[in-house]
């Protein structure tokens, strides 16, 4: 599960607008910003918030802890080619 704030930190991380989430998603811009304007946990089909997820565990980012107990994010920086 993931918190609002968790999804807002790593688009902040990512330096994504919502409609980078969007395109790298496959979420309408409109259901991100529905989604991002709750106070509490969001709320949407499970396939709509798998594909947010996903979308930004591709780009780099975990998501930590659990919605009621230090949910946050780590972020993945890319690794120098070492073969360079």
């Amino acid at each position: 599960m993931l918190t609002v704030q968790q999804i807002r930190a790593a688009r902040a991380a990512l330096r994504w607008s919502i409609r980078d989430l969007s395109d790298a998603s496959g979420i309408s811009v409109r259901t991100i910003k529905m989604i991002e304007a709750r106070t509490e946990n969001p709320q949407g089909r499970n396939a709509t918030i798998e594909a947010i997820r996903n979308a930004i565990e591709q780009a780099g980012i975990e998501f930590i802890g659990a919605p009621d107990d230090a949910p946050g994010i780590r972020i993945h920086l890319p690794k120098p080619d070492e073969s360079k």
